[in-house]
C-alpha cells in the first residue's frame, strides 16, 4: 500500500514537471485540467493508505507474505498485514484442514479486511477453515503526518483551481 501511494506521488509529480521549464500555460482551462489529474492522483494515494484492500483467503495464501517467513511458517498459519490510516497490522489466521468426509456445508468466503472463525476457503485442492484470528496493531507516526499532508495539498490544488477559476471567469467576460 505504502509502494502505491508512492507511486501515485511519483505520478502527480511527473504530471506537474512534464514540461519545459520555459512553458507557459495559455489558458485557465489548461490548469484547470492538470490540477485535476495531480488531484487525483493524489486522492489515489490517499485513499491506499486510508482504505486497505479486501482479499480472499486464497489470495493470502498465495501472496508473499506468508512465505517471507524463515523459518517457514507452520502450513495451518495465513498472515496478512496491511496499512489502515495510522496504523500497520497484522492479522493471524489459524486453519483447521476440513476433511474430505466433513458434513460441514462448505461455503468459500469471499473478499475481506478481516476474516472470521469460521470463514472457509479452498487452496491447493485442500479445504480449509478459520478457527481463530489474532489481530494486532502498531501505530505508524509518520504515516498520520503523511496523510495530513495528502489532506492540505488536496486543499492546496483546490484553492488554486478555485482562484483560477475566478480569474478565468473574470477574463472571459470583458464588456466592450
Amino acid at each position: 500500500q505504502i509502494q502505491d501511494a508512492r507511486n501515485h506521488v511519483s505520478q502527480a509529480i511527473y504530471l506537474l514537471t512534464n514540461r519545459d521549464v520555459n512553458y507557459q500555460f495559455k489558458t485557465g482551462l489548461e490548469v484547470l485540467k492538470l490540477m485535476d489529474a495531480v488531484m487525483l492522483q493524489l486522492s489515489r494515494a490517499r485513499n491506499r493508505l486510508t482504505t486497505p484492500a479486501t482479499l480472499t483467503l486464497p489470495e493470502i495464501a498465495s501472496s508473499g507474505l506468508t512465505k517471507m517467513f524463515t523459518p517457514a511458517l507452520p502450513p495451518d498459519i495465513l498472515v496478512n498485514f496491511y496499512i489502515n490510516l495510522n496504523k500497520l497490522c497484522l492479522t493471524v489466521y489459524q486453519l483447521h484442514v476440513l476433511q474430505p468426509s466433513t458434513t460441514k456445508n462448505f461455503k468459500p468466503a469471499g473478499g475481506s479486511i478481516l476474516h472470521n472463525p469460521g470463514a472457509m476457503f479452498e487452496f491447493g485442492n485442500q479445504r480449509y477453515e478459520v478457527s481463530h484470528v489474532h489481530k494486532v496493531e502498531c501505530v505508524v507516526p509518520w504515516l498520520n503526518d503523511a496523510l495530513v499532508f495528502f489532506t492540505v495539498s488536496l486543499q492546496l490544488c483546490q484553492q488554486l483551481k478555485d482562484k483560477i477559476s475566478v480569474f478565468s471567469s473574470y477574463w472571459n467576460y470583458r464588456p466592450y
